[in-house]
């Protein structure tokens, strides 16, 4: 599928020249000429990339970026601008602009930028596919690299493999035969308390420093990861 671009200009001269030149390059392109159109257009289409003029009429490109910003929108935004001026360009970066190219710009340098801001989207989308969430609860599942708020947790293998089940699995609860089928690979028996020693360490682990608890207990049942209510 070839990557989705949304041009934004309130000058039709550059919105025709981007069109036919981004089309050619093998992208898919839609046009927007001001603020508002823009802003609905990004919301609508959810392109991979928005090239984004600043003097628009309407709303100007730096308050689009910081409105589309508040809902969310993580598309990359390459601003356009005819000024030079170190203000501008800490203004457009402040409201969330992921790159800045000075008019008149060369076609090469953009294409360049173009080609360079969807690597990153693309890398950042392959690298979420990887990530589980819950809470302020963080597991990298390429690096194995786990997160608790900015704090980083060493954990054993095992640790490791039962915090990745309870992320699989938000607020549902674990029967402790499943878990450990899940993760030891065997029937549990009422009489071992292995399960209940790693829950513990793991724990320790995730609650250091005051924070709060994620995994409960389901009495007589199992185990659940949740907030605390």
């Amino acid at each position: 599928m070839p990557a989705t671009i949304l041009v934004v200009d309130d000058d039709e001269k550059i919105t025709t020249f981007l069109y036919r030149i981004l089309t050619y390059e093998g992208y898919e392109v839609y046009v927007a000429h001001d603020g508002i159109e823009g802003f609905n257009k990004t919301l609508e289409v959810k392109p991979d990339l928005v090239i984004l003029d600043i003097l628009m009429p309407g709303i100007d490109g730096i308050e689009v970026c910081k409105r589309l910003r508040k809902q969310n929108v993580t598309t990359p935004f390459l601003m356009l601008t005819a000024k030079d001026e170190v203000t501008d360009r800490v203004q457009g970066l402040d409201a969330g602009a992921d790159d800045y190219l000075v008019k008149p710009f060369a076609l090469e340098e953009l294409l360049a930028r173009v080609r360079a801001l969807l690597r990153r989207r693309q890398r950042e989308e392959k690298g979420d596919k990887n990530t589980l969430k819950f809470a302020d609860l963080t597991l990298n599942t390429a690096t194995r690299e786990v997160f608790r708020g900015k704090r980083r947790l060493t954990l054993t293998t095992k640790e490791f493999e039962l915090l990745k089940l309870f992320l699989e699995n938000p607020r549902q609860v674990l029967s402790k035969e499943l878990i450990m089928e899940k993760i030891w690979g065997f029937d549990y028996s009422g009489e071992s308390n292995v399960l209940e020693v790693y829950i513990r360490m793991l724990r320790q682990k995730l609650e250091e420093g005051d924070n709060s608890r994620l995994i409960h207990t389901v009495r007589g049942v199992g185990y659940t990861l949740k907030e605390e209510v």
